[in-house]
């Protein structure tokens, strides 16, 4: 956590060395990661087909159909259609969502020798700017491991597809990158900001960062215009529990979220893996489907809504306009980087 003058608020506690690869925290490239998951899939997934609707039948499977006139017939089916979710609308009309005050505004700045400028903490891990006014978050995303290290570790899975894990981490290496997002009180910043695209959307928040440091101000004017997106923000109202069914959700199409921390794709991933775990309990005939599956629905409702309220609430600390709490906030941050055993009580897990 730093100010808008790069100077050090916070540094969160590294992690203890025990910790395993999967205990830890990494940066993803989500195009990487969708490519990766997407490999040995060829015929079993479908793309260009638009949902409109599902019936649930008397033999107790459920029909999806499509635009085009098709259909697809199963014992479950699961609703990963986002926020927007078609499959959520049929199954919980009453499930509301509300507008979250805040505008967000994205790029991505590749990394490469005319970048070697960037100070060494933008280009080594995640930090928060927290200046008198708005907020700006950056990541970094790097290959830093070979390709023969990755082809160890996926190696076998990707062989047991048939799949040549040498030919997939070819096709699927980006480029190093950092991630910026500046997010704003949608008071603060003009009427027309949605209607605005990438050259716009850059000179925008350039105009807003008179007084930063020149390094954050050369990273968005170094930002390609056509990887600079605006974005809303959504959060969910919190559900109750329904009457399960053979229809399920899972990710934003249950609890959208503010796109703040990073918590909507790992609680994605988390029902992802509630979701896989209760339905390879039923396949081993440990359990009937619908029991399985409010087991799921309950740990997902509980972890999403969770994450949902944490969201929020990084959020308005993003967008606050009192300078007076902004302060505040800013000193709590400076005590905590003083003294570790008030960051750790206040920033454990």
């Amino acid at each position: 956590m730093l100010t808008e003058r790069l100077r050090l608020l916070m540094r969160e506690d590294a992690p203890p060395a025990k910790l395993g690869p999967s205990e830890r925290t990494h940066a993803v490239s989500r195009i990487t990661l969708r490519r990766l998951l997407l490999a040995g899939l060829d015929g079993i997934v479908h793309f260009d087909k638009e949902f409109t609707g599902y019936k649930q039948n008397a033999n107790g499977t459920v029909t999806a159909f499509f635009t085009d006139g098709t259909t697809a017939t199963g014992d479950l089916l699961v609703g990963a259609d986002g926020a927007r979710s078609r499959v959520r609308r049929q199954l919980l009309p009453h499930a509301k969502q509300h507008h979250a005050l805040g505008v967000g505004i994205g790029g991505k700045l590749p990394l490469g020798h005319e970048t070697a400028w960037l100070p060494q903490e933008m280009t080594s891990t995640k930090n928060m700017f927290l200046p008198k006014r708005d907020f700006l978050f950056t990541a970094v995303f790097r290959r830093r491991e070979g390709s023969a290290t990755v082809v160890e570790r996926i190696g076998a899975p990707l062989r047991a597809v048939g799949l040549d894990p040498e030919l997939v981490i070819q096709d699927t290496k980006d480029d190093d990158y950092i991630m910026w997002a500046y997010v704003a009180h949608p008071h603060a910043l003009p009427a027309d900001v949605t209607g605005q695209r990438g050259q716009q959307l850059r000179d925008l928040v350039a105009s807003r960062l008179a007084g930063w440091h020149p390094d954050l101000r050369e990273l968005i004017a170094q930002t390609p215009p056509d990887t600079i997106e605006q974005f809303d923000f959504a959060a969910a109202a919190r559900v109750k529990p329904w009457p399960t069914t053979n229809v399920t959700l899972l990710g934003d199409a249950i609890h959208p979220m503010p796109p703040v921390g990073g918590l909507g794709g790992n609680a994605a991933l988390y029902d992802a893996n509630a979701l896989r775990r209760a339905l390879v309990a039923v396949s081993r005939s440990e359990q009937e489907l619908l029991p399985a599956l409010a087991a799921y629905e309950r740990a997902m409702l509980k972890n999403g809504f969770a994450a949902v309220q944490a969201a929020t609430l990084y959020l308005r600390l993003a967008t606050l306009r009192s300078r007076t709490i902004r302060a505040a906030a800013r000193t709590l941050f400076r005590l905590c980087g003083a003294v570790p055993p008030l960051r750790r009580a206040v920033f454990a897990d």
